[in-house]
């Protein structure tokens, strides 16, 4: 009974800590709150590989994953986020913003929008498929990207074979300074993002 019990439990932190890219939108499994920010290597404007883990290490941080700095709705976002930004760091948090984004293309959204806070490249969508909001996007919307946004990210074969482009579904992590979630929004509909005043007043929340 015992060994049924401990394969039974081996099997559902299995299932809870597996993650893979989603077949839609619809079909995301995020990260929850109360879960640990998971161990995964992404890209500083630096280029330098380095695991999240260690720019969030004893820092209360606030994530956010956007598509990337073609996305007007994202822009606004970033914009939005820069406005609250100072009241962010005297709450004592850092900001940080998550896309599929090559380096140069950060360093583009930074500049022209004149931002301090930091960007990271997910550009293989390893970190947003750790978090469980990586997803295909459908063969109409992948051939308009590439076709209209000129993007170069490394399409990924879905389970049919596809080769589609994968896409972030945009998110908010409020996380404390043990790398512990406390507040988190996501929504499939890439056009709604979360007022800056609830997040921070989530923010205000985290002791």
């Amino acid at each position: 009974m015992r060994i049924i019990f401990l394969l039974v439990s081996y099997l559902i932190s299995t299932s809870l800590s597996a993650t893979q890219i989603a077949e839609s939108e619809n079909n995301i499994s995020p990260l929850l709150n109360g879960q640990q920010i998971p161990s995964v290597i992404t890209t500083t404007v630096d280029n330098q590989k380095v695991d999240l883990l260690s720019l969030i290490e004893n820092k209360k941080t606030v994530l956010f994953f956007y598509r990337g700095g073609w996305c007007p709705f994202c822009n606004t976002q970033m914009g939005q986020l820069k406005a609250i930004e100072n009241e962010l760091t005297q709450l004592g948090f850092q900001l940080m913003g998550i896309s599929t984004d090559s380096v140069t293309d950060l360093e583009k959204s930074i500049k022209d929008k004149k931002l301090n806070y930091q960007l990271v490249s997910d550009y293989h969508s390893k970190v947003s498929e750790k978090f469980g909001l990586a997803y295909f996007a459908s063969q109409k919307v992948t051939d308009r990207y590439l076709a209209m946004m000129h993007l170069t990210n490394p399409l990924q074969k879905n389970k049919a074979g596809d080769q589609r482009l994968v896409l972030p579904a945009p998110a908010i992590y409020v996380v404390d300074d043990s790398g512990l979630v406390q507040f988190s929004y996501v929504n499939i509909n890439y056009k709604v993002r979360l007022d800056e005043q609830l997040l921070l007043l989530a923010a205000k929340l985290v002791k």
